[in-house]
């Protein structure tokens, strides 16, 4: 079981970019994921968590800019970024809590994705 992100690259300010985590391998249930960032020489910071209900949390930095939705059926979830700022210049990995074989439920992390913003 692996999680896999894609969707980054270089925008300039303003622009619009979508990202994708999918979780591939024997899943069989996907519960809290979300999206964080690390910039360089910062902490890792929460960008925005989705539950198996829908329910969303967003960091302050990114309310109204960022949306973060789920596709149950293809183990999915995407981080919308609009309005993007130099600030959002940052990996992006994500976390999710997955139920995977012999009835085990823990977290998996992607790689990561590079965002980089222009001004």
């Amino acid at each position: 079981v692996q999680m896999v992100e894609s969707g980054g690259g270089l925008v300039q300010a303003g622009g619009s970019l979508r990202l994708s985590c999918v979780a591939s391998g024997s899943v069989f249930g996907m519960y809290t994921v979300g999206w964080y960032r690390q910039a360089p020489g910062k902490e890792l910071d929460m960008v925005a968590t989705i539950t198996q209900y829908g329910a969303t949390e967003y960091a302050d930095s990114v309310k109204g800019r960022l949306t973060i939705s789920r596709d149950a059926s293809k183990n999915t979830v995407f981080l919308q970024m609009n309005s993007l700022k130099p600030a959002d210049t940052a990996v992006y990995c994500c976390d999710a809590d997955l139920l995977v074989v012999w009835s085990t439920r823990r977290d998996f992390w992607g790689q990561g994705t590079q965002v980089a913003v222009s001004s």
